[in-house]
């Protein structure tokens, strides 16, 4: 007697959606969708981000976010990392780079909006945080404030100038000097 092997057929599992956000022209690779408000060549998806994103709960493993948060109002930043939180996969990263506060990269661009975006920001999406520091923005209090809670880690980059010098002059240009730091680049992660 002869045995018949079965053949089964194997599906490969889906990839991992993963959303560059604000991407433009500049698409962050092939394995990315990238996502912007107007239709670019490369554009996979035209979303306007001040509104509900089409995307599922928790249906997003990675976002890439490069000069894109400095862009909406105040409100408008609290709507981003709310639907940023509500997409996202838990335990899954986030990664946003925004012009530095003290960098005329911050206010070259007209369409920029107020405030730039500054360190204490990311604070603010900490829930435990706002409970003991922030409350008024929090959405059990505020229907517009936030409801994320990322955990965040924050650097910059830095002026080339600055950067070849050594951590001493780095630390130093930090603090005293305008220009050092050119971005913020921070890793939310949702928790």
């Amino acid at each position: 007697m002869v045995a018949v092997a079965e053949l089964t057929l194997v599906q490969e599992p889906a990839k991992p959606l993963k959303l560059d956000l604000g991407a433009g022209k500049s698409k962050k690779g092939p394995d990315w969708t990238s996502v912007d408000v107007r239709k670019f060549d490369g554009v996979d998806v035209v979303a306007d981000l001040t509104q509900p994103w089409p995307w599922p709960d928790g249906s997003v493993a990675e976002v890439h976010a490069s000069h894109v948060l400095e862009h909406f109002e105040a409100k408008e930043r609290f709507h981003f990392m709310n639907e940023l939180y509500r997409v996202l996969t838990p335990g899954s990263q986030a990664h946003i780079v925004t012009p530095h506060w003290g960098s005329c990269r911050a206010y070259g661009d007209l369409t920029h909006k107020w405030p730039p975006v500054a360190e204490m920001f990311w604070y603010y999406l900490s829930r435990e945080w706002r409970a003991v520091n922030a409350p008024h923005t929090d959405a059990e209090w505020n229907q517009d404030g936030l409801r994320c809670n990322f955990a965040v880690t924050w650097g910059y980059t830095l002026n080339p100038d600055v950067a070849v010098r050594d951590a001493k002059f780095q630390q130093f240009a930090q603090q005293y000097f305008k220009e050092a730091m050119q971005d913020m680049v921070a890793t939310l992660i949702k928790t």
